[in-house]
């Protein structure tokens, strides 16, 4: 079955020469027998297939990774059977299935060069042991040591245990390896032809054809089972079965999915599948090249529909270990030797890396990994799942010490374990102690009452006699369909309504192909809306992913279903079921669990037990005599010239060539399955998925100095568009309707979306430090480069006590910040931000800290700064990295730093936002005007600041110099202060310009504007004021001038140019536009997602705000009766609430709304009016505007004003209030306030028990 490739055998002829010349990176002190040599291809057949063609280096890499092994009659030579991937550049795919044994070494030639290499060996043992030793030695001749290290015993007897190759008493095994290489993966087949073939020649009598006749008909004669179906061919000894799932089934997948779950335990499996799903880097480390391959292949298949997108090599060859500084994701095996520990290991990357330790049960997160949705459920599922098949949720803990067979799970064996007590009922308590999850699950087992014992008999007594594959294959096929389908579930429950976000493209394809990059395929935002609040951590960096953006490319370039890729028909019909389900009962977009109910199992069982198509037997070749012959113990050279074609002159040619004929019908038909299919689509769809990974694989073969360097320079350039990518991502979601309005991408971004793109960048960064690394401390190599800067610039720091040189007393950046001179402008120190992060107790990682300090300096609008000042020493670079980092490369790392810059045109709070608990120092300094008698003023001055986290309670400032310095909790963005005094002395009026705070840490600084007098019978007689304040951008530089309006915004709104233009008199018109503008301001706020909106107490008290506007519309038309008293809108409010009082006594108006209104009215005026609080006039008018917008009184109150006798007194004719029309679209207008839910914030309406 497609076989249509070569079996290729390992060994060497060269044997002798490999052994003159070993390779020089093997250890010396390891004896002979323990070194590897360099192994190559014998023979493949046939030569060459035009559509796949043989690639040497990779088969002799992958066949035999570690390279040829020497083994001697006592060591352990059973054969090993291990399956690989060789995934070229393009993404597709090609596996090989390949069985290593040990053949006798013949040649005496090389026997003798073995003996010699012994002899080597053990004289310079002999030397070591012999050699005084200096106080270094003893500790390296410990490490030059294999393992179990002799205490004590005389130096000859030691001299004894490393002389175990004898010429003439020992007979030398070498490793040699057949291997099938397939397009696609039937791993249970190819197994168990290789294992009959070598039993072929294992066995005493030879078998009952040549070889090659197995071969030939593997090769020629057996055909690819056509989907849906299955197909009986013939081994050496027995019949192999194989079969394929139809094209509504998931895609085929041959490897044991139970394995994976034995070896690492449900609660592991999962983590891992977020990290695969969520692109981190992920190394897996086993000594068993086959469990790297399961683990893997288990792990991408499970993904579905999605595909991992990034550099995929399940087993990493010995030689190519440089892979692992790729600065992308990666999927790699890595093979332990089984001696050296975790700690042994030096990776270039580990801020984001995933390592999976699949011998010891045991699996290394990156930080911040968020939870996958609804994982305690899904745990539960899998559980129940892989209990009903007998295998424990936690996994099977194993030794590592000989290496056990590649097992697939037998029920022969489970009994067994039963017996040993391995597999508990009650499960395992080995994992219990540490495990809560699995201690749930115990609970449930013992409540649904299921016995592993009657699930197994049950499952077992199902399978008949007529089944023709074994028991054993049959149930890993049920139990991965089982376990495939909970995942797929998953899937389809998560993405059921899809298809609704996605965003097709307006252009044709061509145009679509070129400003890919630019383009938004998904609606993330309002996708997100949707979701569970528990889902957003992992949905938001999921949609971010290479994976999930080649899924939306494919699904835009398949509109049709006949386009449709495999993957891709067989998940929407799923989520169609899904939806018809939903709509019966509607539970979509809720995180209720829904188990998975439709798993099919019944179609793998049919075909298994009815066979639909058998191939050809093998049958003699046309071979000339004396070919083929058989020799005990030997795999032979297979005669090429009768392998090298298919079935020609013979008397099969009739039989099998429609069989041709139809294998390459179905290889087009199926190319959903191969990933071969050449045309127009498939060139797109590749095109798609190849957009944003420059390199997607590694090739496997030449690995000259050149290549590796293209490698790198293709990783920098990789980097590099990253970067920009990512940069301008950031930056269109940050900027919003404006940006979008200019034509980029898309409209808002939440808090959560912001954290996860953060998150990435922080990523990015770390890959791009980790890129050519050679000194590394710690997990976070941006963070270790920090440090030496630390390091270098204290040693270099001046004597004299001034501080580290890393300070650049920045003047040209903050020029004036407002002209406020009161508070000179922090120094902008990289060695000051690191500083800071150190001391934030809540840390502990490396990995954590260079997160915070890169949240820091986005926050700060320093991080392009920061990190130019960093790379500019270049002794430093130079002794970190290698020549080919990205780094050390000039002209990306300066367009890498121009991308950064990018940022600061917007402002981000990632840091203030994210480290809520730390303690953050403030700065605040209170502005008096200074030509009013400030320096007379005899009060004591208080404050106390709010932030929309905290606030401060109050605050005593010293009068002579007004400012104070406090440590509190993080308030997070600053809204309002409140100040007054305690009215104390013989001169206690106060004349307050502005207040500034500023955050000591991130240097934001915030002014509340005041330009009003505190104190008794001075302007409206207030002893404490609400003032409510904005974050200053550092380039305003013309509010010098003391003003009573706080300080100009960048884009001045309407309001703004009819204030400028008629500062005393605003005509009707303009306030009508001023109470507009304000209730736009508020309707703007509730329709963003909660996560965005920005200070309600702004858009309430502050400039232009609601209790503004309502001021302008009471102050039109107000009669000032005497010249120099001054009267207040709050009089005007009270003599009505006397008027109200009384009337309601008189029971002047019957109507049961008006009495309640005017009820209402005057229970807000009375309970303002006796609040404890020194607020002067203009501030209770502005409590009762908060409070009456909280609770949706204001339009009644404005309609019983309008019409109060009191109002006809105080206001002249042509006033707003006294005009029925305004009057009645006033109304109008702040009616819509009454569709939101306003919550005031503690500080505006403190005192009033309302």
């Amino acid at each position: 079955h497609v076989k249509y490739y070569p079996i290729s055998i390992m060994h060497t002829t060269a044997l002798y020469d490999s052994i003159q010349s070993f390779p020089k990176q093997n250890n010396f002190e390891q004896s002979p027998l323990r070194r590897t040599f360099k192994s190559k291809v014998l023979a493949h057949y046939p030569d060459n297939v035009e559509w796949n063609p043989f690639d040497q280096d990779a088969v002799g890499m992958l066949c035999m990774p570690k390279g040829l092994a020497f083994r001697t009659q006592v060591d352990n030579r059973e054969p090993q059977f291990h399956s690989y991937i060789i995934t070229r550049e393009d993404g597709s795919r090609t596996y090989g299935f390949a069985l290593t044994f040990f053949e006798e070494v013949t040649s005496k030639q090389i026997c003798s060069a073995m003996q010699t290499l012994y002899h080597m060996h053990n004289a310079e043992q002999y030397d070591i042991l012999h050699t005084p030793m200096s106080p270094k030695s003893p500790k390296r001749l410990e490490e030059q040591r294999p393992r179990p290290i002799l205490q004590a015993a005389p130096a000859i007897s030691r001299l004894q245990r490393f002389n175990s190759y004898d010429i003439s008493r020992d007979t030398l095994f070498v490793s040699k390896c057949i291997c099938l290489i397939t397009p696609m993966a039937f791993a249970q087949a190819c197994r168990k032809v290789l294992e009959q073939l070598y039993q072929a020649v294992s066995s005493p009598q030879p078998p009952p054809l040549p070889l090659e006749s197995y071969v030939f008909n593997i090769l020629y004669e057996v055909p690819l089972p056509p989907s849906g179906r299955s197909l009986k061919f013939s081994g050496v000894y027995g019949p192999v079965v194989c079969q394929r799932p139809s094209t509504c089934e998931l895609p085929l997948f041959d490897f044991a999915i139970g394995e994976m779950f034995e070896l690492l335990g449900v609660e592991n499996v999962l983590q891992l599948f977020t990290c695969a799903l969520l692109e981190m880097q992920i190394l897996l480390y086993s000594q068993h090249y086959q469990r790297l391959m399961s683990v893997a292949e288990s792990i991408t298949a499970l993904m579905f529909p999605f595909q991992w997108q990034h550099v995929y090599v399940p087993i990493l060859p010995a030689s190519l270990l440089h892979f692992l500084d790729a600065p992308v994701p990666y999927l790699m095996g890595l093979h332990s030797n089984g001696q050296d520990d975790r700690t042994k290991l030096e990776l270039p990357q580990e801020a984001n890396l995933c390592f999976v330790d699949i011998d010891n049960h045991f699996i290394e997160l990156p930080e911040e990994l968020p939870q996958f949705p609804n994982k305690l459920e899904f745990i539960q599922e899998i559980s129940e799942v892989l209990m009903s098949f007998g295998i424990s949720p936690e996994g099977r803990p194993h030794s590592s010490d000989s290496q056990p067979q590649y097992r697939s799970f037998r029920s022969v064996d489970m009994v067994t374990d039963k017996r040993n007590g391995n597999l508990a009922s009650p499960l395992n308590s080995y994992l219990l102690r540490e495990n809560e999850t699995i201690a749930r699950l115990q609970a449930l087992v013992k409540r649904t009452g299921v016995s592993l014992e009657k699930v197994r008999n049950s499952s077992l007594g199902k399978i008949d006699a007529r089944a023709q594959c074994d028991e054993e294959e049959l149930k890993m096929h049920q139990l991965n369909i089982h376990v495939r389908e909970v995942f797929a579930n998953r899937f389809t429950q998560m993405f059921a309504d899809y298809e609704v976000f996605v965003i097709q493209p307006s252009q044709d394809k061509e145009s679509w192909f070129t400003n890919r990059d630019q383009m938004q395929n998904f609606d993330k935002a309002s996708f997100l809306s949707d979701q569970p609040e528990p889902y957003l951590p992992f949905l938001s960096r999921f949609l971010e992913t290479q994976m999930f953006a080649s899924f939306i490319d494919i699904k835009i370039l398949c509109h049709d279903d006949e386009e449709k890729e495999h993957t891709l028909r067989v998940f929407d019909s799923r989520v169609d079921k899904i939806r018809m389900l939903n709509v019966r009962t509607p539970t979509l977009r809720t995180s209720m669990y829904q188990k998975c109910t439709n798993i099919e199992e019944a179609a793998i069982e049919m075909r298994v037990h009815k066979i639909d198509h058998t191939a050809l037997h093998p049958h003699l070749l046309d071979m000339k005599i004396g070919q083929g012959r058989y020799e005990q113990g030997f795999f032979p050279r297979l005669q090429s010239d009768v392998l090298s074609t298919g079935p020609t002159s013979n008397k099969w040619t009739k039989r099998s060539a429609p069989a041709q004929w139809r294998r390459r019908d179905r290889q087009k038909q199926h190319a959903e399955h191969l990933y071969l299919d050449n045309d127009q689509r498939e060139k797109y769809i590749q095109e798609a998925r190849n957009l944003g990974t420059t390199i997607r694989q590694p090739k496997l073969s030449n690995l000259s100095p050149s290549v590796i360097a293209q490698t790198n320079w293709k990783f920098v350039e990789g980097l590099l568009k990253e970067c920009r990518n990512k940069t301008k991502r950031m930056l269109v979601e940050k900027m919003g309707r404006e940006a979008v309005e200019l034509g980029h991408g898309e409209v808002s971004i939440t808090g959560v979306e912001e954290n996860t793109l953060i998150a990435s960048l922080c990523d990015l960064l770390e890959r791009i430090w980790s890129h050519g690394l050679q000194v590394k401390q710690g997990k976070s190599a941006l963070w270790s480069h920090l440090l030496h800067y630390q390091e270098s610039k204290e040693k270099s720091a001046t004597p004299g006590g001034l501080g580290p040189s890393g300070l650049i007393h920045d003047t040209e950046r903050r020029k004036s910040d407002g002209g406020v001179s009161a508070m000179p402008p922090l120094k902008i120190s990289l060695i000051q931000d690191m500083r800071h992060i150190q001391n934030m107790g809540e840390i502990k990682t490396d990995v954590g800290k260079a997160r915070a300090w890169v949240r820091l300096s986005m926050e700060k609008k320093l991080l392009s700064r920061h990190l130019k000042q960093l790379l500019s020493e270049h002794e430093l670079s130079k002794k970190l990295y290698k020549r080919y980092a990205f780094l050390r490369c000039d002209d990306e790392k300066e367009q890498f730093l121009y991308h950064l810059l990018s940022f600061n045109a917007v402002d981000y709070f990632c840091f203030t936002n994210v480290f809520t608990t730390i303690m953050i120092p403030y700065h605040v300094v209170v502005v008096s005007s200074k030509k009013l008698s400030g320096s007379m003023f005899t009060a004591n001055p208080w404050v106390c600041v709010s932030g929309e986290l905290a606030e401060t309670g109050v605050l005593q400032i010293p009068r002579n110099t007004l400012e104070i310095t406090f440590e509190c909790q993080n308030l997070g963005k600053l809204t309002t202060v409140q100040m007054g005094h305690d009215n104390s002395g013989l001169y206690a009026k106060w004349l307050v310009e502005w207040v500034l705070v500023r955050n000591e840490i991130t240097g934001h600084t915030y002014k509340f504007p005041c330009g009003r007098w505190l104190g008794k019978g001075v302007d409206d007689g207030s002893l404490e004021r609400i003032l409510v304040g904005e974050l200053m951008t550092p380039s305003t530089e013309n509010d010098d001038r003391l003003c009573r309006t706080p300080p100009m915004q960048q884009s001045p709104g309407m309001m703004r140019r009819f204030v400028t233009i008629s500062p005393n008199k605003l005509n009707t018109g303009q306030i009508q536009e001023g109470v507009g503008e304000a209730i736009n301001g508020i309707v703007k706020h509730f329709h963003k997602p909660e996560k965005e909106r920005g200070s309600l107490t702004l858009l309430l008290c502050g400039e232009y705000g609601l209790v503004w506007a309502l001021e302008q519309v009471f102050q039109h038309g107000f009669k000032s009766p005497r010249l120099f008293k001054n009267i207040f809108i709050w009089d005007f409010l009270e003599k009505s609430q006397v008027y109200f009082e009384s009337a309601e006594q008189r029971e002047v108006n019957p109507d049961e709304n008006w009495q309640s209104r005017v009820r209402h009215f005057c229970r807000f005026m009375r309970a303002i009016n006796s609040t404890p609080r020194n607020i002067g006039k203009d501030g209770k008018f502005q409590m009762l505007v908060c409070l009456g917008a909280r609770d949706h009184l204001l339009h009644h109150w404005i309609a019983l004003l309008a019409d109060c006798p009191i109002t006809a007194q105080m206001y002249e004719d042509t006033a707003l209030i006294k005009d029925r029309t305004l009057v009645n679209s006033l109304i109008r207008v702040l009616q819509t306030l009454q569709e939101f839910n306003i919550t005031l914030e503690a500080s505006l309406i403190k005192g009033v028990g309302i």
